[in-house]
């Protein structure tokens, strides 16, 4: 899965992976993770969910990773404000107000150009890559965010069955992935009413990590 997929997904509106509300996920375990107004967080591959404008509503610093310009100018265009862009090292740097967003290639961002954030709400990053980039993902998070803690969302549903993205990612490899470093914590698991694409049986998970 290269650049050119996600490119073309929003070039041509192949966004079912967008959702119309603000995640409910969100809505329901954000206090889990205890921040407070003026702390950071960051959203990689965060497209122009709703997630953001809502977060943004609770006085938090907002800090966005994207590939899509596309999906930055419709954000920004949803918020009504016009960011500053800027372009720092191989990304072009939209900020406006509490948001800020980095647009490029996710494996680019480093330590120095993110910034300290106080925790990562993955929504929708684990889930869209193949099983093969999943671990460079995991590790390259935890080392660009000093392993800050996460609020993560998970699918898990018979893969032999649909393509993803959204890919199957299972209690298991979760754990895989952050049990090092992390306390893995199931917040909820919700067997999803329409099902994957509508068509096949899905559970969606809530986890909170901990950093150990």
């Amino acid at each position: 899965m290269d650049h050119d997929f996600w490119h073309q997904r929003w070039q041509n509106q192949q966004i079912g992976f967008h959702l119309g509300e603000v995640n409910p996920i969100l809505l329901a375990h954000f206090q889990a993770l205890g921040l407070q107004a003026g702390q950071r967080i960051l959203v990689p591959l965060c497209g122009k969910t709703l997630d953001m404008h809502w977060l943004l509503a609770q006085g938090l610093q907002v800090v966005g990773a994207e590939l899509s310009q596309l999906a930055i100018e419709a954000l920004f265009a949803d918020l009504g404000i016009t960011p500053e862009i800027t372009q720092l090292d191989h990304f072009r740097h939209y900020r406006a107000g509490n948001i800020e967003i980095f647009q490029g290639d996710f494996f680019a961002l480093t330590p120095t150009l993110l910034r300290s954030v106080d925790a990562v709400y993955d929504r929708a990053a684990l889930i869209a890559l193949p099983g093969d980039m999943r671990a460079r993902y995991a590790q390259h998070l935890m080392q660009i965010t000093g392993t800050a803690q996460q609020l993560l969302i998970s699918f898990q549903y018979d893969q032999s069955l649909v393509a993803g993205p959204p890919f199957s990612v299972s209690k298991a490899e979760v754990s895989s992935h952050y049990d090092n470093d992390y306390t893995v914590t199931e917040l909820q698991s919700i067997r999803m009413e329409k099902g994957m694409r509508g068509l096949y049986p899905a559970e969606e998970t809530a986890w909170l990590l901990s950093p150990r």
